[in-house]
């Protein structure tokens, strides 16, 4: 019997973090959870993880400090940064700190585990599947989070427009546009 893979999944939004780590229990993996960069670092040092899964941007330090945290603790820990604020420059530090991939929210189980299974600077690096990731565009990533909040929001646009961080008007424009081309 082989021992399951251990999964640090770091997020300070409490549902989805434990909406992914159910996806990620379901498919096999032993996860652990933290909400900031102290408990995931805490984790990390009493038990280094195979694989990481890491939120940008959350209060106190940010992902991106977390990243090279986890590299200074196991070298071979392989590291997927979400992020609902995406930009080529962050992109490019994370994979810079040793990130294997950038993954703009909302991204689920699946998506996560394409990316984590991407070939990166590391020789002999396990393959998790063999099924390469086609990214959305970007316009497309940005439609789909909005439905995804919005449906969380139980289809308010207001509460929606709160958790985006978006005028209410804009949000509505957005709405009335058809889905981009994946």
């Amino acid at each position: 019997m082989t021992t399951p893979t251990s999964l640090l999944l770091v997020d300070d939004d409490e549902v989805l973090r434990d909406r992914l780590a159910r996806a990620f229990r379901d498919r096999g993996f032993d996860v652990r959870t933290a909400g900031n960069v102290d408990a995931a670092l805490e984790a990390a040092h009493a038990e280094s993880p195979e694989l990481a899964v890491v939120d940008l941007k959350m209060p106190g330090r940010s992902g991106l400090e977390l990243v090279r945290a986890l590299h200074e603790v196991d070298p071979s820990t392989r590291v997927v940064v979400l992020t609902g604020y995406g930009s080529i420059a962050t992109a490019l530090e994370a994979m810079a700190l040793g990130a294997t991939w950038y993954l703009p929210k909302p991204a689920d189980a699946d998506e996560i585990l394409e990316a984590l299974a991407r070939p990166d600077r590391a020789a002999g690096a396990p393959r998790l599947t063999t099924q390469e990731p086609n990214a959305p565009s970007l316009a497309r990533a940005e439609w789909e989070h909005i439905q995804r909040v919005l449906q969380d929001c139980d289809g308010n646009i207001s509460a929606a427009a709160r958790r985006l961080g978006i005028h209410r008007r804009s949000l509505q424009r957005k709405l009335l546009k058809h889905p981009p081309r994946q």
